[in-house]
């Protein structure tokens, strides 16, 4: 279905770059930009650009760019329409769009169908546990029982499921979701012979949701003995749901989380909820499964440091600890906090309050690796062999480490817990590292050389001389094959240059009426770029020019050509900026626009140069082939011109002529 143009006018002006983004990724300030660790892949440093005055943002590690619409879609892996709407639910703009039809349903996007239909299994779960009598005197009983108020089983969206074979498909079936969506969500199964049936009949409902707060699965809890079945059932593994890559609760938590600059990680739904409602939201669970590296990854969106909530149970501790070395691999700051036997957060907070449990975690909270050296030094007791095995496996866990800094300030604390040479742990975590070099370049030849990665060089040459000299003859050019961007021609590097010139600066007077655009087009005459993109942008300045009007950033920035847009925001999108302290202690540095006539001067001496080496080469070529005497002297008077054009051109840039 179609969405108004008023109505998207209306949602992308309302959109906030720095809103939007920070739904998914802890920003921070950094001059007149935010940056921060890429979301779309992994890093340590940010490279992560937003701009709020352009309304975009660009990643400088894998490239990623564009406006808030494809952030969303990008980050949500949803279509143009489906990100729309979800901006406008942010915003609270009304689409006027006619309702689906089941026919309608099925032919829509299958993962937005998803979203859909879990959205409205959450709505079924919730209404039967506050209005009907079996939810109330079941389900709402339970929860009120954990102690969970109203305002907490609102902001969960808590639920629970009849215990009836088939009433949510039933209802499911009446508002017109077909049997084949809501098995691939998840909600129902089928038994041999075709017989359907829910799967969460008869248990309380969590919700699971994703970053963005939409849900994407659920978790249910039975309240009757019964052995037969498991105590929690999750819903299976869909295409919006993959229990390693989710948190349990980072919706309700991420803005505490960022203000807190900590998570707190617990493994279960009720120690997640019962924090939350005492005050301490920065919290999610991992649901039971062992923690994943795309867990951390999503913890290390909003701050870099976690705190493992574990029971008091010394066996489960033990088991958990061999997993949280890939935590600190991935450079963020892990400590541990423990409770007394028999307690778990959701019991503990119930039993101590809010301010009790806070003051408990200060006491009871140290780094992974003093607590996991003193939690293991403890079990060796005195026996050399196992102190020795104790001393390897904390050295590995340091060497884990990315920060050399951090790495050192653990070998020497780590040192003096094990009463042991600081340098001894040092030369062993060396040897270790060494080996473990030395093993993936086994492996590397084992598997031979990694692929070259895509190419974005043209596969074709265009004519590019112009008027440059106006009467020199058209040549046919050979294609060239495309190569890898490490390999690429100079010229794409002055072509984008130049691009970069005149939508950051077109409208720049170098002097009174004459304009950056003004003076470059002048000085390119007809010429065309070799790469596809720049040339096109090029054209559409030359024509906008003509038509008295100078199109820059803004201009292709709003441009629907997506491939515009995508280059512009490289182009626009400055990766370092000039702190603040020169100004402060009065230390002059000349901006860009400062230098802006050296720079265009230069970039078009540049471009010309190039095109004279190239025709060069081109010429020398066509006078080996030629057995012409007289061709070959009219190709060598053509060679001797491009040479003294060459030569000029490289006096003017002060470039060493050989």
């Amino acid at each position: 279905m179609r969405i108004p143009e008023e109505t998207i006018d209306r949602i992308r002006q309302s959109a906030d770059i720095i809103d939007v983004v920070s739904d998914y990724v802890s920003l921070k300030k950094r001059g007149q930009n935010w940056i921060a660790c890429c979301p779309f892949h992994n890093e340590k440093t940010p490279s992560f650009n937003v701009s709020p005055v352009r309304q975009i943002y660009k990643c400088f590690g894998c490239g990623k760019a564009g406006d808030p619409v494809r952030f969303v879609m990008d980050i949500e892996n949803i279509g143009y329409p489906e990100a729309l709407r979800h901006l406008a639910k942010k915003y609270g703009i009304e689409i006027a769009e006619e309702q689906l039809t089941p026919d309608e349903l099925i032919k829509q996007n299958e993962r937005e169908s998803l979203f859909i239909v879990l959205n409205f299994a959450k709505d079924f779960y919730h209404t039967h546990l506050l209005q009907t009598d079996e939810g109330q005197s079941i389900g709402l009983s339970y929860f009120r029982e954990r102690g969970f108020l109203d305002n907490t089983v609102e902001a969960f969206e808590l639920g629970y499921s009849p215990d009836q074979w088939d009433a949510f498909l039933q209802e499911a079936s009446r508002r017109g979701y077909r049997p084949e969506l809501l098995e691939k969500a998840g909600l129902i199964l089928s038994k041999e012979g075709g017989k359907t049936y829910d799967r969460f009949r008869g248990r309380v409902i969590f919700p699971i949701h994703n970053v963005a707060g939409r849900v994407i699965a659920f978790g249910a809890r039975i309240l009757k003995t019964d052995k037969n079945q498991p105590k929690y059932i999750n819903s299976p593994e869909t295409e919006v749901y993959h229990k390693s890559q989710v948190l349990y609760g980072i919706f309700q938590a991420k803005n505490a989380i960022r203000q807190e600059d900590v998570c707190y990680l617990t493994e279960g739904y009720t120690d997640v909820i019962s924090l939350h409602q005492a005050g301490i939201k920065n919290v999610v669970a991992s649901s039971g499964t062992s923690l994943t590296i795309e867990q951390i990854r999503l913890i290390s969106r909003f701050t870099q440091n976690v705190t493992i909530l574990y029971d008091g149970d010394a066996a489960g501790i033990k088991a958990a600890l061999r997993g949280l070395d890939m935590v600190l691999e991935e450079g963020l700051n892990v400590s541990v906090a423990t409770f007394p036997d028999g307690d778990d957060p959701d019991s503990y907070v119930r039993k101590v309050g809010a301010e009790a449990f806070r003051n408990h975690l200060g006491q009871h909270t140290s780094d992974f690796i003093t607590f996991k050296t003193a939690m293991l030094l403890k079990d060796a007791g005195d026996n050399p062999f196992k102190r020795a095995e104790i001393i390897s496996e904390i050295i590995q866990s340091i060497s884990k480490i990315p920060d050399p800094i951090k790495r050192q300030v653990f070998f020497q604390k780590t040192a003096r817990q094990l009463q042991v040479d600081e340098q001894t742990l040092i030369s062993e975590s060396n040897r270790m590292l060494l080996n473990q070099q030395k093993q993936q370049l086994k492996q590397q030849e084992k598997t031979g050389p990694r692929p070259a990665g895509p190419t974005s060089f043209p596969e074709e040459l265009t004519e590019i001389l112009g008027d440059f000299p106006p009467d020199a003859p058209p040549v046919e050019r050979n294609p060239v094959e495309a190569r890898p961007s490490q390999n690429r021609s100079p010229l794409f590097k002055q072509e984008e240059e130049c691009i970069r010139l005149l939508v950051n600066y077109g409208a720049h007077e170098l002097e009174p009426d004459i304009s950056v655009c003004h003076y470059m087009l002048s000085e390119l005459g007809t010429m065309e770029f070799v790469t596809p993109v720049f040339n096109e942008m090029l054209t559409e300045i030359r024509e906008g020019f003509l038509a008295s009007e100078i199109r820059t950033a803004d201009y292709f920035l709003q441009h629907k050509n997506a491939e515009y847009q995508h280059q512009t925001i490289g182009l626009v999108t400055v990766k370092h900026q000039l702190s603040e302290n020169w100004q402060k202690h009065e230390i002059y540095v000349p901006t860009e626009v400062d230098k802006l006539a050296d720079a265009a001067f230069t970039n078009i001496l540049r471009i010309k140069k190039l095109v004279a080496e190239q025709r060069m080469r081109e010429i020398k070529q066509l006078i080996n082939q030629t057995a012409d005497p007289t061709e070959s002297d009219r190709l060598m008077l053509e060679y001797m011109h491009f040479k003294k054009v060459d030569i000029e051109i490289s006096k003017l840039l002060g470039t060493v002529i050989s």
